[in-house]
Parts: structure tokens; C-alpha cells; sequence
């Protein structure tokens, strides 16, 4: 019994010191932490709960049977955040880089398995060279079981990918089929081919940071959603953004006790909208100023600026908030921002989070690059998600609400349960000006009779009355009463039911 006592001793220790004290060094020395201090700060302490420690790799060719390290390069468990159930795989560059074998991926593949039985979610710290290539087609085949356990889960249970070093090849796929992708300025990135392929395949010569870092993914491929500054902040702002989210499917979302009162007054927005139309504003100050606290976290703050998605709380409970940025691009909707707001949309949905929706658009961005690109389809993705949407949705039109853009905004012909409207705002086809000189192009030469008759159409139809007299808009509100309102809202639609037809799946316009 002793000496099996030792062995045990002996192998948890083996564990813990991973690829050794010179690859921890190393590993401190590029300014990340190890696998196993990630998962210490990630969660509650003495929470963590750990499985498979003693699993090693079954490989015996290229001497790998002469190089077993206890936990095969990944640490795998479950542990609470805040108190909260969560599952978590944290890979080990230290042990073969991080590599994933057979072995690796059965540790990953049975936290997510167990994840989907009792509804909790799966966080997956990222830091790996990619496949174990000693192992071959076995550690292809770990890639795509672990793929598939993605699919399923998707939409069951949150999924969050931190990439947190190296992540190429067919590592990239799992992240990229997770709900959220948040990275490491410097220390992390992803690319389906590396630098040296890019380079003998197109000539092209790039490097790790500018062809896969986190900047890159953040501004230019809106693959990632958020980026750190390092380790440390990352973890923090993760814990803190666990917070926003339901364990699964089933369950509505977290309530945190606030003191903001519902019925607060915001009477600075009553001023926010500029008299001249043209003019931009920040909509983030009216998100700041309606949520609990002024607490809003914001996904891909640095991708497609002229839409704003993120999560805020109102009465203490969760809500996904989407606004039109007339700071960005006037806030017309485009390739990017449509496909950045519909997936948003679809996570909320899936996780009964209700959506509140801030509405100044012009319309559509014109132009060749946008046609040629595919805004029809693209945009299509946007109007598909809000018309699917079953939660709660709630719309305020600050300013202009016009054409297409007008119907896709979530607006009442798209389910909208509840539909506000300030007294600036603007529902029509088309600005007034553009509207004139098509119905009354035979006056186009005459300034004057121009002038007037973009006047009369603004008094008929640059209001929100029109709309109203329909039923489109539920009310008109003036802008310092919306939390009360918005609040109001959500509470009378608290058990909303609503569903869709049957079907398998639905073929959104990808």
C-alpha cells in the first residue's frame, strides 16, 4: 500500500512539473503563464476538480515510447466561477508543445461529453503547436471528435475559446466553431498556414503576428472577439464575462442584485441626438447610461465599428444589446457588421438572453465592393437571425430607421414584442432628399421647389407618426424615461413564450 502511495505521490508531482522546471522557465520568460497557474486564477480557489492526470500518450514510434509525461499536455476538470459550474481543458506547451495526441484529445473530449449531461459550459485555454505529428492519422482523428462535440454542444452549453499561444492548423477549427474567441496581444495566434507556407506557397512575407496575432484577428478578420493585454487580464475579464451568461440552454440568465433603480431618469439624453441630422453622436454613451451600472461588455469593440454588440444587465439581469454607431460609417449597415450582429443575435437567442436593439440606419452601404462582396446574402444573415429570434425583443429607434435596414433592425414585422421610438427619430424608404428628387425629378432644376418639398416630405414622413398610426411603433418616448421603460418591457415579456415550426434546422443564407 506504501509503495503504491509513492507511485501516486510520484505521478501527481510529475504531473504538476509538466515539461520540467527549464520549460516552465521558458514558458515564464515569454510572459505566459503555465497551464496549470491559468487554470488556478481562471477559477474559485480550491474550486478546481481535476480528471485524467495520470493519462499518458499510447505512441511507440520515433522513440516516443521512451517520453511519457503524466497528463499528456493538456490539464482537464471542472471547477466554479463566482460559484458557477464550468468545465475547463487548459493545454501545456510545456509537454510537447502543447501538442494534441490520441490521449489529449480523450482528456477534452470527456469534460465536453460531461459538460452536455449536466449543462454547464466548456472554457478551453488554447496553447498548442497544433497536432501531435509523431502520433498521425490518431491525432487527426482526436481533431475531429473534438470537432464534433463542438457541433453538438453548440447552442446547449456555452462554449469559450482563450487563445492563449500557438494555435495552427486544425486547432484553429474547435475555436472557431466555439461561441466566443478572445485573445493575447503578443503571446497568441491563429492561422490555418504559417508563415514559412505562406511564403513558399504565394511568395508573400509576413509574419506570425501580422499574419494570424491578435490584432489582426480583432480588426481585420473578426475572428476573435475581444483582445488582452496579457495572461493575467485575460483570465480576469473571462471570469468577469462568465458572469453574463446562463450555464445552458435551459436556464434563463444570471441575475446579479443591483441598485440601480428601473425607474431612473437619464435627462442628459434628451440632448444626445443632434438637431442636425447629418450629425454623428456616440450611441455607446446611451448604452452606458440605460444599462445597471453602466456596465457593458462589449464583443469585437474594434471589428465593424458601425455596429455595437454586447452584454449589459438591466434590473440585474442579463441582456444582449446590438446599436447602429453613427460614428462608423454614419451606421449603415455592411458585409461585416451584418454577419457580426446576426451571430450575436443567434447566441443570445440560443441562451434565452433578450435582446435590445438601438436603431440609427440610413440603410445599406453602397457601392461595388459591397455588391461584388455579397451584402445581399450577407445582410440576409442579419434579417434571417432577428426574424429566428424567439426571446424577448425590445426596440428603441433613436434617429433615422430607413428602407431595408428599417425592416431588418428588429423591427414589429420581424416579431418585435415591443417597439419605442424617440421623438427624433426618422422611419421611412429614404432620407428626404433622396426621396424628393426621385418622386419629383421633373423639378430637379428648381432649387426652390426642391427645398420645399424635401420640407413637406420631412414633416409628412421624418417622424415617427406615420409608423405609429400603424402600429409599428408601440409608443413614442422621450429618450430620458427609456431604462424605465426598456425595464418595463422586459419584466411584462419575463414569460414570453414563442416558437417556431418545426423543422431540423432552418438554411440561414450563409
Amino acid at each position: 500500500m506504501h509503495d503504491i502511495i509513492r507511485q501516486l505521490e510520484e505521478k501527481r508531482a510529475a504531473a504538476r512539473m509538466g515539461g520540467g522546471q527549464r520549460r516552465i522557465d521558458s514558458q515564464h520568460a515569454k510572459g505566459k503563464l503555465t497551464a496549470r497557474e491559468r487554470i488556478e486564477l481562471l477559477l474559485d480557489p480550491d474550486s478546481f476538480e481535476e480528471w485524467d492526470m495520470f493519462v499518458e500518450h499510447r505512441c511507440t514510434d520515433f522513440g516516443m515510447d521512451k517520453q511519457s509525461i503524466p497528463g499528456d499536455g493538456v490539464v482537464t476538470g471542472y471547477g466554479t466561477i463566482n460559484g458557477r459550474l464550468v468545465f475547463v481543458f487548459s493545454q501545456d506547451f510545456t509537454v510537447f508543445g502543447g501538442s494534441l495526441s490520441g490521449s489529449h484529445a480523450e482528456k477534452i473530449c470527456k469534460i465536453m461529453d460531461h459538460a452536455m449531461k449536466v449543462g454547464a459550459p466548456v472554457i478551453g485555454l488554447n496553447d498548442s503547436g497544433g497536432a501531435r505529428i509523431q502520433e498521425g492519422v490518431d491525432s487527426l482523428a482526436g481533431y475531429a471528435d473534438v470537432f464534433q462535440r463542438n457541433v453538438m454542444a453548440s447552442g446547449v452549453v456555452p462554449q469559450i475559446s482563450m487563445i492563449m499561444g500557438p494555435c495552427a492548423g486544425g486547432a484553429v477549427y474547435s475555436p472557431a466553431m466555439t461561441d466566443f474567441i478572445f485573445m493575447v496581444k503578443d503571446t497568441s495566434y491563429m492561422f490555418v498556414t504559417g508563415p514559412e507556407v505562406v511564403k513558399t506557397v504565394t511568395h508573400e512575407v509576413v509574419t506570425h503576428e501580422e499574419l494570424g496575432g491578435a490584432v489582426t484577428h480583432n480588426t481585420k478578420s473578426g475572428v476573435a472577439d475581444r483582445a488582452f493585454e496579457n495572461d493575467v487580464e485575460a483570465l480576469l475579464m473571462l471570469r468577469r464575462f462568465m458572469d453574463f451568461l446562463p450555464a445552458n440552454n435551459r436556464e434563463r440568465p444570471p441575475v446579479r442584485p443591483t441598485t440601480d433603480l428601473a425607474e431612473r431618469m437619464e435627462m442628459s439624453l434628451d440632448t444626445l441626438v443632434p438637431d442636425n441630422p447629418n450629425k454623428p453622436y456616440d450611441m455607446k454613451e446611451l448604452i452606458a447610461k440605460v444599462v445597471d451600472d453602466g456596465d457593458f461588455f462589449e464583443i469585437q469593440p474594434d471589428y465593424a465599428g458601425n455596429i455595437i454588440t454586447g452584454f449589459g444587465r438591466m434590473e440585474g439581469s442579463t441582456v444582449g444589446i446590438v446599436a447602429n454607431q453613427p460614428m462608423v460609417l454614419a451606421g449603415c449597415l455592411d458585409i461585416r457588421s451584418s454577419i457580426k450582429a446576426a451571430r450575436f443575435v443567434r447566441f443570445c437567442d440560443a441562451f434565452n438572453i433578450p435582446v435590445v436593439t438601438f436603431v440609427d440606419v440610413p440603410g445599406f452601404l453602397p457601392g461595388t465592393a459591397q455588391e461584388y462582396g455579397g451584402i445581399i446574402k450577407h445582410g440576409a444573415k442579419l434579417l434571417y437571425a432577428y426574424a429566428e429570434c424567439t426571446v424577448p425583443k425590445i426596440t428603441v429607434i433613436t434617429r433615422k430607421a430607413y428602407g431595408g435596414a428599417y425592416d431588418v433592425m428588429s423591427s414589429k414585422h420581424l416579431r418585435g414584442d415591443v417597439n419605442l421610438a424617440w421623438p427624433s427619430a426618422e422611419i421611412a424608404v429614404m432620407g428626404p432628399k433622396g426621396a424628393v428628387e426621385i418622386i419629383f425629378r421633373q423639378d430637379i432644376g428648381d432649387q426652390e421647389k426642391i427645398e420645399a418639398r424635401t420640407e413637406e416630405y420631412r414633416q409628412k414622413f421624418a417622424n415617427p407618426f406615420i409608423a405609429g398610426h400603424r402600429g409599428f411603433i408601440d409608443d413614442v418616448i422621450m429618450p430620458h424615461a427609456t431604462r424605465k421603460r426598456i425595464c418595463r418591457s422586459l419584466a411584462m415579456l419575463k414569460d414570453k413564450k414563442l416558437e417556431n415550426p418545426w423543422r431540423k434546422h432552418g438554411n440561414i443564407p450563409l
